[in-house]
């Protein structure tokens, strides 16, 4: 487990699509590749008191980029999809 629960969570990824999900008490962070589920789910019920139901990762792959004759390829990262119990918020998303 790493040493502070901020760790965990690197950053919240508010995009359009992740803005639809919180209305179904879906919210979406940035962690870690190494980051468990188990990390991830205490992570949030710690800093922000709130019942975690479900947590679902997806590893996105980074993508190729070309440069005129060079191909360079941006790196991946591991994002959390995790879902709140009925009427819980977390405030770092609310005004987005």
């Amino acid at each position: 487990m790493a040493a502070n629960l901020r760790d965990v969570l690197k950053r919240p990824l508010v995009t359009e699509k992740t803005s639809v999900m919180m209305q179904d008490n879906k919210y979406t962070f940035e962690v870690p590749a190494e980051a468990s589920k188990t990390e991830i789910r205490q992570a949030v019920e710690k800093i922000w008191n709130v019942k975690v139901l479900a947590v679902t990762t997806v590893n996105i792959p980074g993508k190729t980029k070309r440069r005129g004759n060079m191909v360079v390829k941006t790196s991946g990262y591991k994002k959390a999809i995790v879902k709140l119990a009925a009427g819980q918020t977390i405030p770092v998303f609310e005004g987005m």
